[in-house]
C-alpha cells in the first residue's frame, strides 16, 4: 500500500508540473499574452496543476513531512493513553452506554452532561 500512494504521488507530481510546463510555454509562446484564448489555457493549466498538486501535499502534510509556517504543532500523548496529539486536563469520563451497552453517541452525551439531577431536585422543593 505505501508503494502505491508513493507510486501515485510521484505521477500526480508530475503530472502538476506538466501542466505549470504548459502554462509557461503558453506565455512565453504567445506572441500577445492578454487574448482570451491565452488566459483562458493559462487559467485552466494552472487549476489542473493545483488539483493534481493538493493530493500530494496532503499526503506530506498528514505524515508530518510538510512543515507549515505559523501552524502550531499538537503535543503527542503518552503511548500508553491511545489517543495521540489530543491534550486533556482532566481524565476522560467513563463510556456512557444505554440500557443494551451501546455506546451513547456524542451529542446525547453532551444533553446528559448537562442535565443535572440535583438542579432538578431543588427546583422542585
Amino acid at each position: 500500500m505505501r508503494k502505491e500512494l508513493g507510486l501515485l504521488n510521484i505521477i500526480c507530481i508530475i503530472v502538476a508540473l506538466g501542466f505549470l510546463g504548459m502554462a509557461v510555454v503558453s506565455v512565453i509562446a504567445s506572441g500577445d499574452f492578454l487574448t482570451i484564448d491565452n488566459l483562458f489555457i493559462i487559467t485552466v493549466s494552472l487549476v489542473m496543476a493545483l488539483m493534481f498538486a493538493v493530493n500530494p501535499l496532503l499526503y506530506l502534510k498528514s505524515e508530518g513531512r510538510l512543515p507549515l509556517p505559523g501552524a502550531k504543532r499538537s503535543i503527542a500523548a503518552p503511548a500508553s493513553s491511545g489517543e495521540w496529539g489530543q491534550i486533556r486536563s482532566q481524565p476522560a469520563p467513563p463510556p456512557l452506554l444505554d440500557a443494551r451497552g451501546r455506546a451513547v453517541p456524542p451529542d446525547v452525551r453532551a444533553m446528559v452532561s448537562r442535565m443535572d439531577p440535583n438542579k432538578e431536585a431543588q427546583k422542585v422543593q
